[in-house]
């Protein structure tokens, strides 16, 4: 595991100027996502409140995810990125000053919110499936891993500024900076030189993209584990900023506490994220040993002893957690056909993001009425039982030797035929 392959993608000039908008502006995503959730928690005092927030954040993800994945991979995804992250930018703008004018209340908040889930739900797979262009494709496991490492890593420093700064600015203003830091990645998407993209051929109109998309991880068993274990821990596992806020509150009694877990996180994510693009082809056994990770770790940080103790259990936390989502997008990507990329990519957007419709309100739920240790504990405890099950549903695939996608594909390379036959879509069902 070398430095330079950890990094290759960054040798293309494209991939260097998108990443480092990328890192720029989701700093500012995470500053307005933290002050949100404190400007709702301020409000009420409920967790419960924090998690419906969420819930009107990503329910457009669950309901329009799939589908705005295959409009993507249709779609010229720089174009489609262009203008889902202007509209991301005209929210954040619109809410900040809505706040500073003195306007917001839960139910704005929540409306916002809803709007900011529907722009991202067709920002989501357009920016992702672009990142893949960025690269050449033997690159593309590195270029998505690299791309999860600046989601993520965006988290030490958006969080830790929101808490410090919300108290003497102002949520508004924190809106109105998020807002501004999207020039940060519209100017490169703009800027590049489109000459040495490797844009993927667009699906075909007509058919049945999202149902072709599902039929092809049904088929591949080892897929079909890992996208349903992945959903399971997605959907109660990653709560932070309702568990969190809730553990930093009432354990500790200091609410900036949260910024600075937030960020401690986003550490252990960037590192966790960085591992596993360094790695050349992710295997199941990485996935599934991170997700052992994530949940050991969450468990022990739900009792952190002193704010000091959960601040060091919240890297480890990161670090699992993002090598997991990380695992997971590399194993899928690997498999995928070029024209298929978009609505997997989109499919697990829907399981990680899609699924916080769900996890969100429940763990407010038992923040409230359970414990705020418990809200963090209870996604752990299930993470490491869906990983248990997960891998032992994996070891038996692999005694009975079930060809996956890949041996098929591999298969008909030898064999001087075409890859293609194996697509779904091409078959017109």
């Amino acid at each position: 595991m070398s430095r330079s392959s950890m990094f290759v993608s960054l040798r293309h000039r494209n991939a260097r100027l998108f990443f480092l908008g990328l890192l720029v502006s989701n700093v500012g995503t995470w500053m307005q996502m933290t002050a949100t959730s404190l400007v709702v928690y301020e409000l009420t005092g409920n967790a419960t409140d924090t998690g419906i927030n969420l819930l009107c954040q990503f329910l457009p993800m669950l309901l329009l995810g799939s589908w705005a994945g295959a409009v993507a991979d249709r779609r010229d995804k720089r174009r489609m990125a262009l203008l889902t992250q202007s509209l991301l930018a005209a929210q954040a703008i619109l809410l900040g000053v809505l706040t500073l004018a003195g306007w917001t209340n839960l139910a704005s908040l929540y409306a916002l919110s809803l709007l900011l889930g529907i722009v991202g739900a067709f920002d989501n797979p357009a920016r992702r499936g672009f990142v893949i262009e960025l690269v050449e494709p033997h690159e593309i496991s590195n270029a998505v891993s690299l791309n999860t490492a600046v989601m993520t890593g965006s988290r030490i420093v958006g969080p830790a500024i929101a808490a410090f700064l919300v108290g003497p600015l102002g949520a508004g203003w924190l809106f109105i900076l998020n807002g501004v830091s999207f020039v940060a990645i519209l100017w490169p998407l703009m800027a590049m030189d489109r000459a040495t993209l490797h844009p993927s051929t667009p699906a075909p109109r007509g058919g049945t993209p999202v149902r072709d998309a599902v039929r092809f991880i049904v088929r591949d068993r080892r897929l079909l584990v890992v996208f349903t274990v992945f959903t399971v821990v997605s959907t109660f596992a990653y709560n932070y900023s309702v568990s969190l806020l809730k553990i930093a509150d009432v354990r500790f009694d200091d609410r900036r506490l949260f910024g600075i877990l937030l960020a401690s996180t986003g550490l252990g994510s960037m590192i966790g994220s960085l591992l596993t693009a360094a790695r050349v082809r992710v295997t199941t056994a990485w996935f599934f040993g991170n997700g052992v990770l994530l949940g050991v770790s969450g468990l022990a940080l739900a009792w952190a002893p002193t704010a000091w103790a959960a601040v060091g259990l919240s890297v480890p936390v990161g670090i699992g957690g993002a090598a997991f989502i990380a695992g997971q997008n590399a194993i899928v990507q690997q498999e995928a056909p070029a024209n298929m990329r978009g609505r997997l990519l989109a499919l697990g957007a829907v399981a990680f993001l899609g699924s916080t419709p769900i996890g969100a309100p429940i763990t407010g739920w038992v923040a409230d009425h359970v414990s705020a240790e418990w809200s963090l504990a209870y996604g752990s405890v299930i993470t490491l039982v869906a990983v248990a099950v997960g891998s032992w549903l994996r070891f038996r695939s692999v005694r009975s030797d079930v060809p996956t996608h890949q041996d098929e594909l591999a298969a008909m390379e030898v064999d001087g035929r075409d890859g293609g036959g194996v697509v779904p879509e091409a078959t017109g069902r």
